[in-house]
């Protein structure tokens, strides 16, 4: 399956192999691995009730197998803040009580993720969930009485038991226990379901009365399709027996999600699809008591809302991708939209006060993450909290430009030279594809192409049809055709930087995550112009990839179904041509992807030995579809600036 993840080359520790003799040793202020793995990332913005205090996530640098997150509290007025959680652990998710004494938050300190309270005014953070599963998300209710969660059933005994003997044969679909919701009551600390235990819950959010809920959930959990609706269910007194399922509300067509209650509990909000996909992308509105949702961005923005916000006054703030950056954009009660431009940095996440207040996490190309301020009305100002000590005068600036593609369609791209690029010298040219493919290249910090760059490699960062950031009718530029308008689009972009004469056409590369990958693997099967790929957990073959991948709904969207209609699917696998491959291939596999399983990766290898092309096969055990741990991190970096290196230096 296909994700929509901007691509994130990452990093880890270097291994004695033959193939790193090619990395030059860097000279005493070379960008490296180690120095870009130092960068810490910021999350989870939330405003305290009255707006004078901002909690938010800080996760640490990878450790050994971890990611720390630590949970962080900022006083906007002053600007002093401070660390408030210290486990070796991850703390995420933090909500304020509504009387802003407690900070709630998820952490998995014991084996399993529960919901802590820390008291603002001291002492130490306690569970007040416990069991052997795993909480995924939680809301306060407005009057602070109730915690409203969502987690599975805990296991037994008796299963615990069986899993100890290795008894732990399981039937797919029938014996998976489902994500349920739950009522904590905090005065008791009692418990009790609300959903039955068929129904697959996946986000829920308190009406404005606490009498019930908004839940987004499935009764078909088994089902590879978009199943998901919109439910209401009661959280009033305890029924004997079963909990009733819950009152469907609308069955929204495609993916969807992030749903909200407006103030007034007149409508439920949430980003939905257009049409039937192929990811969320608008802002819809559901009045309640009506049959249809209205959508409130499609004509007025039609650019992918990321997140969003609303005010007691019945406003909404929210975030939308906007090319190579994102913008925050306010709406009125009434309907009106006024951007919220900030010229200096790009916001990635945010939160809003009452009286207008932002705060929101900014970057760019060459600054990391950082908390900027901006008071009601006011430009924003930055806080220089938790990458201050990071030398970004290691890192070099792409050009954002734009060219004309094979059928005239404007493609907008960043181009990044080299730090001593001159213009007697033509450097190696890598085209890093992004993941998705409805994903984009945006201004932040990209590890991959700024370690290449500090070598002496121009990189090349192409926004193709299938992007977001550039309206509907762009993302659908690709459906049922991934490896054809897209490739060419790639090949017309190389073909412009390379008559600027901004890169060698003898020494030219590709590479990628994901879609990236499976871009890197569909170009040398098509073309011997590149002289090293590198396809990180890509995918040569899609009627395996469809027939093992987890949810593979969003492929559906682009190519239909294998058993009904599988030339698409053929047709547009690498596998089928890499009789044509010439082209020296990394590859790159986490062996626990199940987005982009590891089949995928062996089956291009085993294709390429065939035909003697040179390759190598680098699997990351434990590892998902995003490489978490330390050591993976680094020896990926360090094997791809290698193997460039060696076939194109």
């Amino acid at each position: 399956m296909l994700r929509p993840l901007p691509f994130a080359a990452i990093l880890l520790s270097l291994l004695a192999t033959p193939a790193f003799s090619q990395n030059p040793t860097p000279s005493p202020k070379s960008l490296t691995p180690e120095m870009l793995l130092s960068l810490r990332h910021i999350s989870d913005l939330e405003f305290s009730p009255d707006g004078t205090r901002l909690a938010f996530v800080v996760a640490e640098p990878p450790k050994g197998e971890q990611r720390p997150r630590h949970l962080w509290l900022l006083d906007p007025a002053t600007g002093a803040a401070r660390q408030i959680t210290y486990s070796e652990k991850a703390e995420t998710s933090p909500r304020w009580s509504p009387d802003g004494k407690y900070l709630a938050f998820l952490s998995n300190r014991d084996a399993n993720q529960q919901i802590y309270l820390l008291s603002l005014s001291g002492g130490e953070a306690l569970p007040i969930t416990k069991g052997k599963r795993n909480i995924s998300r939680f809301e306060w209710s407005h009057d602070g009485k109730y915690i409203a969660f969502i987690a599975p059933d805990a296991k037994t005994d008796a299963e615990e038991k069986k899993e100890k003997d290795k008894d732990d044969a399981r039937v797919v679909d029938k014996e998976d226990k489902q994500p349920r919701v739950w009522l904590l009551e905090l005065a008791s600390k009692s418990e009790r379901a609300l959903t039955p235990r068929n129904v697959s819950v996946s986000e829920l959010a308190w009406f404005p009365d606490d009498a019930s809920l908004a839940l987004v959930a499935t009764d078909h959990p088994e089902s590879d399709r978009h199943t998901d609706r919109i439910f209401r269910v009661s959280t009033g007194p305890e029924n004997p027996g079963t909990p009733p399922l819950p009152k469907e509300l609308i069955a929204p067509a495609g993916p969807f999600g992030d749903i909200e209650v407006s103030p007034s509990g007149n409508a439920i909000s949430f980003i939905g699809s257009r049409q039937d996909g192929p990811s969320p992308h608008d802002l819809w509105l559901l009045p309640i008591n009506m049959p249809a949702a209205k959508n409130l961005t499609s004509v007025s923005l039609d650019r992918a809302v990321f997140a969003y916000r609303w005010k007691k006054d019945g406003s909404l703030v929210l975030l939308a991708a906007d090319g190579f950056s994102r913008k925050l954009i306010r709406y009125t009660p009434a309907g009106g939209r006024e951007d919220i431009g900030f010229a200096e940095t790009m916001p990635s996440s945010f939160a809003v006060t009452e009286n207008g207040d932002l705060a929101f996490v900014g970057e760019t190309f060459t600054r990391p993450q950082e908390i900027w301020i901006a008071a009601a009305g006011q430009q924003p100002h930055e806080l220089p909290l938790v990458n201050k000590s990071f030398d970004t005068s290691m890192l070099g600036k792409p050009e954002i430009f734009k060219y004309k593609s094979f059928d005239g369609l404007e493609i907008e791209a960043a181009l990044l030279k080299p730090a001593a690029a001159s213009s007697k010298t033509k450097h190696p040219l890598v085209a890093l594809i992004h993941g998705g493919p409805t994903g984009a290249w945006e201004s932040s910090i990209d590890t991959w192409g700024q370690l290449l760059a500090s070598r002496g490699y121009t990189v090349f960062y192409p926004n193709i049809r299938g992007s977001v950031g550039y309206g509907q009718k762009f993302i659908e530029g690709n459906r049922a055709d991934w490896g054809g308008a897209d490739f060419k689009d790639v090949m017309a972009g190389i073909d412009d930087v390379l008559a600027k004469g901004l890169g060698d056409p003898n020494r030219l590369g590709i590479g990628g995550w994901s879609y990236g990958g499976y871009m890197a693997e569909w170009a040398i099967t098509q073309t011997n112009r590149f002289k090293a790929a590198v396809s990180g957990a890509g995918m040569a073959n899609l009627i395996s990839e469809y027939g093992t991948e987890e949810h593979p709904s969003y492929d559906e969207w682009f190519w239909s179904v294998p058993y009904e209609k599988p030339e698409g699917f053929l047709n547009h696998s690498p596998f089928v041509f890499l009789k044509n491959a010439t082209t020296p291939t990394l590859i790159l596999q986490g062996d626990a992807d199940t987005i982009d399983p590891l089949g995928q990766s062996q089956e291009l290898y085993r294709g390429l030995k065939r035909y003697n092309v040179p390759t190598e096969l680098v699997i990351y055990p434990r590892e998902p579809h995003s490489l978490r741990e330390e050591k993976h991190l680094l020896d990926r970096l360090n094997r791809i600036v290698a193997w460039y290196d060696k076939y194109l230096n």
